[in-house]
């Protein structure tokens, strides 16, 4: 622990390991500090769907930099990636219009995508009902990974690959700050470190470290129910399945879709945007899907109003959305969990530097495993001038 690095990365999640990754890949030296045995937080909690084309403007691009980084990395080292890409269901006229203005945008970008009439849904993707689909829009470059299983081979992956790297799994971060001779940082138990610069990746709970910065920062957390279920291995639904209500929510259909603001949304579509639900499925290695999400609020400094419990009530409102959709005994389920992501109302993510080497990075949302590499690579470039 006495050793000087000149990174070192608190949080060992997507986002501060691939803040990692883009500093050893530049030759230098790092540590990532890991609070618990292994990440447990947002990074775990997900789809592991990567889907770029939901996102918008420089986040779009630092979702083709991941796709392109994932890429790379499973060729060498299998962390887990399937190229199935992702399709988006429309079920009325409004969501089947909405598709094809994305199409035409992404024509004109060059970013590849394919309108699927309902026969070709209807074979590629047997599980799904006849009665919801009209159209589909297919993008085949994207992927998706497990992220149960994808946090733990990239370190795997990076301590095999980089010998300036150590990671300290167990390592809660008490304090952080600067001194003449770098960056302190005081692990529980374990002593000091110091480090040239330090980034601080750790979700909402920097707030052990600045609480201050915190209360100003403006970010929520996001609580959201996922479900899922048994084994379906006659089940054909490969790669990210994303349907109507995600149409109707994702930014680049706000975006570039001109039509958008003026569509209108059916009654039975109203309770569940209440409590933030679009369905989306993907289908495990076992042949489980998982499916979600919904979506509840509060402000970081009271995040606990939240609760641990799940309710009942959206699971079931999922679940009855999600068998409108493919014809599967869906109740057969598996297990139900919920994820709880920092966000920011207004940004995209909040960038927070008390110090001229100390910098917090954080509140990335849903945005993580597609974008977070290509951001923490835009990350490192400024704060090392490269």
């Amino acid at each position: 622990m006495e050793k000087k690095f000149d990174l070192i990365v608190v949080g060992g999640g997507i986002l501060g390991t691939f803040h990692a990754y883009h500093a050893l890949t530049r030759g230098l030296s790092v540590l990532l500090l890991e609070k618990d045995n292994f990440p447990v937080g947002a990074t775990v909690r997900n789809f592991g769907q990567v889907i770029p084309s939901g996102m918008t403007g420089e986040w779009f691009t630092y979702g083709l930099k991941g796709l392109e980084v994932y890429a790379a990395i499973q060729r060498q080292f299998d962390i887990s990636v399937r190229n199935n890409g992702s399709i988006y269901i429309a079920s009325d006229s409004d969501e089947q219009l909405l598709l094809h203005e994305l199409h035409a945008h992404f024509q004109q970008v060059g970013y590849p995508s394919q309108l699927l009439s309902k026969a070709t849904v209807l074979e590629r993707y047997p599980a799904v009902r006849p009665s919801y689909v009209r159209e589909a829009l297919f993008f085949p470059k994207e992927v998706s990974v497990e992220p149960h299983l994808m946090i733990h081979r990239l370190h795997q992956y990076l301590q095999q690959r980089f010998d300036k790297f150590q990671l300290i799994p167990n390592a809660p971060v008490v304090d952080c700050f600067d001194t003449s001779a770098g960056v302190k940082i005081q692990v529980s138990g374990m002593g000091s470190v110091v480090g040239d610069k330090v980034i601080i990746c750790n979700g909402n709970e920097f707030k052990l470290l600045f609480p201050e910065l915190l209360a100003k920062s403006g970010q929520v957390i996001s609580k959201l129910q996922m479900i899922q279920t048994q084994p379906f291995p006659e089940a054909v639904l490969p790669g990210n399945i994303l349907t109507g209500l995600t149409i109707r929510r994702y930014e680049s259909f706000a975006e570039y879709c001109p039509s958008f603001s003026t569509i209108s949304t059916p009654s039975h579509y109203q309770e569940l945007q209440e409590w933030g639900i679009h369905i989306l499925f993907k289908q495990a290695a076992d042949g489980s899907l998982i499916i979600g999400d919904s979506h509840e609020y509060a402000d970081a400094t009271k995040f606990d109003e939240l609760g641990y419990t799940l309710k009942e009530h959206i699971n079931n409102l999922m679940l009855t959305e999600a068998e409108r959709i493919v014809n599967l005994d869906l109740r057969k389920l598996a297990t139900v969990w919920a994820g709880y992501y920092p966000q920011h109302p207004k940004k995209h993510i909040v960038e927070l530097d008390p110090s001229p080497n100390i910098h917090i990075r954080t509140c990335i949302g849903g945005k993580g495993m597609t974008a977070g590499i290509g951001y923490a690579e835009h990350s490192m470039n400024r704060l090392f001038n490269c």
